[in-house]
């Protein structure tokens, strides 16, 4: 679930700390007063906020004018702590929220890709900030998404035809129980790392930004 490929940009590398007092590493694009958030794939294999997905996607936020914060999971890239089945990464989503409402952002757009996206699903973001929610290819096929309730905030989800992990009848399932409204996306031919359907994926999510 790796796969680096952030190219060099206008980004800042900042870090900011979770509510138990753990620092997370992230990399900021100053953009307009609305934000998106990018939440990478499993750190137990080999995810960070580098993965080239979530480059990918963090670019078609900014060509759209967008901040975005890349982040890393607490034990991924320079961030402290260790991996915390999914708990303690919830923590961080929230603080990542966090830090982007204090640099006075009016909308926070949540972006998951993978297990991000099982983060996504199990925050509990509440109110904390307006703003829709994305997710790519979440692991129905590989994590437990029992007991969630309902998200509104859940507007779009994409996968591949060919992902295993995140099989489009087990997502079209998953969608039903979080959001029957929300549209469900699938990109023929990808798999679950997007080695192709890349610039697919992108229009998705530059489209889904327009509004």
């Amino acid at each position: 679930m790796s796969g680096l490929g952030c190219e060099q940009t206008m980004e800042q590398n900042i870090f900011f700390s979770a509510s138990d007092g753990v620092e997370l590493e992230g990399a900021l694009f100053p953009g307009n007063d609305r934000a998106a958030i990018l939440a990478h794939p499993h750190p137990l294999y080999g995810g960070n906020m580098d993965n080239l997905v979530i480059c990918e996607i963090a670019a078609a936020c900014r060509a759209r004018g967008l901040t975005t914060l890349r982040f890393n999971f607490r034990g991924a890239g320079k961030s402290q702590g260790a991996y915390d089945q999914g708990t303690g990464e919830q923590k961080d989503l929230l603080a990542a929220v966090d830090h982007l409402r204090a640099r006075g952002a009016r909308a926070i757009d949540l972006i998951g890709y993978s297990f991000g996206a099982w983060v996504l699903a199990h925050a509990d973001i509440g109110e904390m900030s307006p703003g829709k929610m994305l997710m790519v290819a979440p692991p129905a096929a590989m994590m437990d998404f029992a007991g969630l309730r309902t998200c509104s905030r859940l507007q779009l989800v994409v996968t591949g035809s060919e992902d295993e992990i995140a099989p489009p009848a087990q997502v079209k399932k998953l969608l039903l129980r979080l959001n029957p409204a929300a549209q469900l996306r699938v990109i023929s031919g990808a798999d679950h790392f997007f080695s192709s359907g890349m610039a697919e994926l992108k229009t998705a999510v530059s489209d889904f930004m327009e509004d």
